[in-house]
This record gives C-alpha cells, sequence and structure tokens, in this order.
C-alpha cells in the first residue's frame, strides 16, 4: 500500500478528481484530496485558470505545501496539471519521497533549483499534443529521474476526468491501469528496501 497525496487540477476538486483517488483506494491505497481552491469548483479550465491567476501560483503552492504538514514524508505525491506544480515540488524538495505520479504537466526539474533526488520513482502521463505540456519538457525530467513517460494518442489535456470536456473514458482506463500498475512497483521496491 501507498500512502498518496493528489492535487487536484486548475478547474477544482471536481467529482472526477474524486473519482480517480476512489480509484485508488479501491486498490488498497491511502489517497488524500486536499482542497487548495476552499471549495471552488469550475465549469471551465479557463475559469479555474483564472481563479488560479486571482489567487496567485506561491499562495497556491503555500496551500497545497500546507496539506503535506500534517502527513508523512513517505508519500507518493501526485498532481493532475496545475496539481502537477506542488505534486513536483514536494517530491523534489521534501526528503523522504517515495515516488511522483505527474498527469497532463510537468515543470523543469530546475524550476525548484534542485535536481530530481535520486532513487525517487516518477512517472509522468500525457498525450502526445496536449498544448498545455511540453514534451521536451517531460524528457528531459524523466530523462533526470530515470522515470516512466507514458504517452497516450491524441492532444487532451485533462482526459482522465469524467467532469471535463476532454473526457476520454477508454484513454482513462488505460492511465488507471498504468497508475496502478506503477504504484504496486513503488511499493514493492518499498517492501524490497526494508527487508
Amino acid at each position: 500500500m501507498n500512502e498518496i497525496l493528489l492535487f487536484h487540477h486548475g478547474q477544482g476538486l471536481t467529482d472526477g478528481v474524486l473519482a480517480f483517488a476512489e480509484t485508488l483506494r479501491s486498490a488498497g491505497h491511502l489517497v488524500h484530496t486536499p482542497d487548495y481552491y476552499d471549495g471552488k469548483v469550475f465549469a471551465t479550465l479557463d475559469e479555474g485558470v483564472a481563479y488560479r491567476d486571482e489567487i496567485g501560483i506561491p499562495e497556491l503552492a503555500n496551500r497545497a505545501g500546507a496539506a503535506a504538514q500534517s502527513l508523512p514524508t513517505d508519500l507518493v505525491y501526485a498532481g493532475f496539471s496545475l496539481g502537477t506544480g506542488p505534486a513536483q515540488l514536494l517530491a523534489q524538495t521534501r526528503p523522504g519521497a517515495r515516488g511522483a505520479l505527474l498527469m497532463s504537466g510537468c515543470l523543469p526539474a530546475a524550476a525548484f533549483e534542485t535536481p530530481w533526488p535520486a532513487g525517487v520513482p516518477l512517472a509522468v502521463h500525457t498525450t502526445e499534443h496536449d498544448p498545455w505540456v511540453d514534451l521536451d519538457v517531460a524528457r528531459a525530467l524523466v530523462d533526470e529521474a530515470h522515470g516512466d513517460l507514458v504517452l497516450y494518442p491524441g492532444s487532451a489535456h485533462l482526459f482522465a476526468d469524467p467532469t471535463n470536456a476532454d473526457h476520454d473514458a477508454e484513454l482513462r482506463a488505460r492511465l488507471e491501469a498504468s497508475v496502478i500498475a506503477w504504484l504496486d512497483v513503488v511499493d514493492r521496491a518499498r517492501q524490497a528496501a526494508r527487508a
């Protein structure tokens, strides 16, 4: 079992993000879903991005970091789109991370002024032509971390969220299966290291 801190995307803590968390719970993992939008959920990504800009990235990062403070450090940090920022920040800078799962987004490792920590597993999931994701950045990050880049066909951004217009049920199912398999590998590696 992994303990996971899952950060929502720019539309807020949608029913789709909560459903993804429930899928991971059904696979035996403990999942925390902080709401750093204070209950606000937006119908479109553009509305959510406008709210993000109103609050400001530093404040959202503070809120996301506060969500981690009461939890152990031995976490898998996960996020969708906007949520990949705090997930990656914590995985790179908070000692003890078990792994990072970045879906529909990632940043260069240099954005956090520290290299990717040795031994911390990474998986980045995105469509091949997602307009919000720079594939060169994703490839460089995955190369540095010796991680996994999982590409899906098309250009949908929030394809895994049934409440989003980009939703693709087939791709969501593939993502869920891939994530659960990856989490199992991460958990087995942790158990082997303890033995």
